[in-house]
C-alpha cells in the first residue's frame, strides 16, 4: 500500500497533475466567476419560465450543483438533462444550456442538435469539438474556456459560468460575496489537508485510508443531495473505486430497510453522511437515526460537515473534501487519477459500431 506521507508517490501515480488541478479550484473559482461577468448575454434571454442545462458527466454536474442550490429560491424549473432527446416541453420561453467540456459529448450534441429546432433561448459552454461549431454556425452564444484538465477537475467553468448567467437573468440574488468567501475558505482548508500535511493530522488522507478496499456510500440532502453525486462520481473515476449516492428524506423510505442482507456484505462497506448548518432540522435528527440504525447493522458510518457561512461556502468546502479524499483513495489503490480508459473503450466500442 502507499505512503501518502511520502512525496515520490504522487509523482509516480500521477503522471497528468490531477493534484495539481484540485489545488487550482479555490482560485479559478474566481477566475470562471469573473469571465462568465465578462461574458455578454443576448437581450431578451431574461423573458424565461424555466432552464433545461444538457450534459453528462463532469460537464453536467455543474448544473446539478446549480440546481440544488436554488431549488428553494428559483422562480423557475431548473432541469439537467442527461439524454440524446431534448424534453418535449422546450419553447421559446425556455432556456437550453448545453455544457460539453470536450465539445464532443454524443448525447449532448444530439439534444442540442433537436435544441436548434425550436425556439429556445439557447446558450454553450465549452472549450470547442463539435459543440462549438455547431453553435457558431447557428449563431448561438459561445462561453469557451482554456482549461487544460480531465472535464470533472473543470468543475469552476461547468458550475459558476451557469450561476452568474441565472443571477443576471434575475434568477437568484448577487452570489459574488459567496463565491469569494468560499474560495477563500477553500485555500485555507487546502492547507489543511493537501498533501503536504502528514496522515497522522490530515482528515482526508485518514478518511481514504478507512474506504480502501471498502464500498463506498455517500448520502446527502437538499443543497448536499448533488455533492453526494459529485463524491461518488470522483470516487468512481479518480480511484476507480465502487460507490453509491443515495438522498434524504427518500432513503429513509426504502434503503434503510435493506441493511441487512447480505450480512456478510457490512463490514465491507461505509457510509458517509454529509451534514450542512443549511439543512432542516428534520433532515439532521433523520441523519442521527439513519447512523443509529447504521451502527445497529455494523455498517461503518461517518459524518462530515462543510464548512462556511455561505451556501455555496459549504457546498464547495464539501465538494474540495470529496475531490482529496477520492484523489488519495486513487493514490492508495496505485492508480492514476486522471485516464478513465473504460469510458475511452465504451466510446471507441460506440464509435465502431456507427461506423459499420
Amino acid at each position: 500500500m502507499s505512503n501518502l506521507d511520502d512525496a515520490e508517490v504522487y509523482t509516480k501515480y500521477d503522471p497528468d497533475g490531477m493534484l495539481t488541478r484540485i489545488h487550482e479550484f479555490p482560485g479559478v473559482m474566481l477566475k470562471a466567476w469573473q469571465m462568465a461577468e465578462d461574458f455578454e448575454l443576448p437581450e431578451g434571454y431574461d423573458q424565461i419560465n424555466k432552464v433545461v442545462i444538457l450534459g453528462m458527466g463532469g460537464s453536467a454536474i455543474g448544473g446539478d450543483l446549480v440546481g440544488g442550490l436554488l431549488a428553494e429560491e428559483s422562480t423557475v424549473p431548473i432541469q439537467i438533462s442527461r439524454s440524446y432527446g431534448l424534453p418535449a416541453y422546450v419553447d421559446a420561453q425556455t432556456l437550453v444550456i448545453a455544457s460539453s467540456y470536450s465539445g464532443n459529448t454524443e448525447e449532448t450534441l444530439s439534444a442540442f442538435e433537436k435544441a436548434l429546432t425550436t425556439e429556445a433561448k439557447k446558450l454553450v459552454i465549452t472549450t470547442g469539438g463539435k459543440l462549438k461549431k455547431m453553435a457558431k454556425k447557428n449563431g448561438v452564444p459561445v462561453f469557451s474556456f482554456n482549461y487544460k484538465a480531465q472535464p470533472r477537475a473543470a468543475l469552476a467553468y461547468s458550475f459558476l459560468p451557469i450561476l452568474n448567467f441565472l443571477q443576471r437573468l434575475g434568477l437568484t440574488g448577487d452570489r459574488y460575496a459567496e463565491v469569494a468567501e468560499a474560495s477563500a475558505v477553500l485555500e485555507q482548508m487546502a492547507r489543511k489537508i493537501g498533501e503536504k500535511v502528514p496522515l497522522q493530522r490530515n482528515p482526508a488522507k485518514q478518511m481514504a485510508t478507512g474506504l480502501q478496499g471498502r464500498l463506498t456510500v455517500i448520502y446527502g440532502a437538499d443543497l448536499l443531495a448533488e455533492v453526494a453525486h459529485r463524491w461518488k462520481t470522483q470516487l468512481n473515476e479518480n480511484a476507480k473505486a465502487w460507490a453509491f449516492h443515495e438522498v434524504f428524506s427518500e432513503l429513509n423510505h426504502n434503503a434503510i430497510v435493506g441493511y441487512r442482507f447480505p450480512p456478510e456484505l457490512a463490514s465491507r462497506i461505509s457510509v458517509i453522511i454529509l451534514r450542512s448548518v443549511y439543512l432542516p432540522e428534520q433532515i439532521i435528527r433523520r441523519q442521527q437515526v439513519t447512523a443509529d440504525l447504521l451502527k445497529e447493522a455494523k455498517v461503518r458510518c461517518h459524518f462530515i460537515d462543510g464548512y462556511g457561512i455561505s451556501p455555496i461556502t459549504q457546498m464547495m468546502s464539501l465538494v474540495l473534501i470529496g475531490d482529496y479524499i477520492s484523489y488519495y483513495l486513487a493514490i492508495l489503490n496505485e492508480t492514476d487519477p486522471s485516464p478513465v480508459p473504460t469510458i475511452d473503450f465504451l466510446k471507441a466500442e460506440l464509435a465502431g459500431q456507427q461506423d459499420k
